[in-house]
């Protein structure tokens, strides 16, 4: 027999996409959604950023923009959640619509544009919710507005307004919806950006870990300078990877053709490589966040085995509904327990 949330996810795909995702929030928002069913194992706690994780599994940041439904979804089982990404200015994002489901291959693309109400709405839900309490750690997704004339001032700006409120904060550079910014993933135009961040981070009341997610594009020496520069500029760890202006031969739904990120089952390979890569040119020595196409406890364990130290998931959620939740995070510690891990960490890297 079907579960409730097997039910609920039904319902919500036989609506637009971009309709479903408002509806799921305001359900979340309610704390009408299901809670786990099972709490994490003690061998999935994680200890980074001086932060504690109930589990590894956290939810990518897209799915909650404006940190409207944060207790309903840490409600789920996620060991952390990702809000954002949040720029300082409200904007509507590009013209709908700009949300599509690929079924066929498990996959979507968005080209969202960072749509959301902007830093002083976000800044208040947050304070809002955490002054109830929150049932793990809590990250900030931020961003640049597109009209912006300095780019790099708008991370300052959302960095002095959150970081008393993130238990970290990332730095998307990465999307693909956002006219010019993956050239400040690069290059000088990284360093200057890291070095104002730096700079800034030293001067709140508030230290807060900064991490740096990166684009799948990303490879040889361009891949190889955003690592030493997560060094230079000593960030918390990088988060591997945004999604893909790529698109394989092997998509086969009707929206292939849609402009925008993809993301899901067609980045699982690619996502798993980039790990392995950033793990050995970071010598094992950065904390890396995997995402992208993690739709199953053994996608989930491959990518720790591959050098992760904590796995986010967003596709795979919204394919597969909240039950995929308990399906990795109980997956996870049943493979570890069958190769022998006594503790999740001792997993991390292990195929490398």
């Amino acid at each position: 027999m079907p579960s409730l949330s097997d039910l609920g996810a039904k319902a919500l795909h036989c609506l637009p996409p971009e309709t479903a995702h408002g509806m799921a929030l305001g359900l979340l928002r309610r704390g009408l959604a299901p809670a786990a069913c099972h709490a994490p194992s003690a061998s999935l706690q994680r200890e980074l950023f001086g932060l504690n994780f109930a589990s590894p599994l956290g939810l990518a940041a897209g799915f909650d923009k404006d940190a409207v439904a944060l207790k309903g979804l840490y409600r789920l089982g996620f060991g952390f959640v990702e809000a954002g990404t949040v720029t300082p200015r409200p904007q509507t994002g590009n013209p709908r619509p700009r949300l599509f489901r690929l079924t066929a291959d498990g996959a979507l693309i968005n080209r969202m544009g960072f749509n959301g109400s902007g830093l002083a709405v976000f800044s208040r839900n947050v304070a809002r919710t955490r002054k109830r309490g929150l049932a793990g750690p809590l990250g900030i997704n931020i961003g640049a507005n597109r009209d912006s004339n300095d780019k790099a001032e708008d991370y300052v700006t959302c960095l002095k307004r959150l970081a008393p409120l993130a238990d970290y904060i990332t730095l998307n550079l990465s999307s693909p919806n956002t006219p010019g910014l993956r050239s400040l993933q690069e290059g000088a135009a990284l360093k200057d950006l890291l070095g104002r961040m730096a700079e800034t981070a030293a001067s709140l009341e508030k230290p807060v870990p900064l991490l740096l997610k990166l684009a799948p594009e990303l490879k040889g020496a361009a891949l190889a300078e955003s690592v030493r520069a997560a060094f230079e500029f000593s960030l918390a760890g990088l988060i591997l990877c945004n999604t893909t202006t790529a698109r394989p031969q092997s998509l086969r739904s009707q929206a292939k053709g849609e402009q925008g990120g993809l993301s899901g089952a067609p980045l699982t390979a690619p996502a798993l490589q980039m790990m392995r890569e950033v793990y050995s040119l970071s010598e094992g020595r950065l904390p890396l966040i995997g995402v992208g196409g993690i739709a199953s406890a053994e996608d989930a364990y491959a990518r720790i085995r591959a050098g992760a130290s904590l796995l986010q998931i967003y596709t795979g959620f919204i394919c597969y509904g909240t039950r995929l939740i308990d399906e990795i995070t109980m997956g996870l510690a049943i493979r570890l327990k069958a190769d022998g891990f006594a503790h999740i960490h001792e997993a991390v890297g292990a195929d490398t």
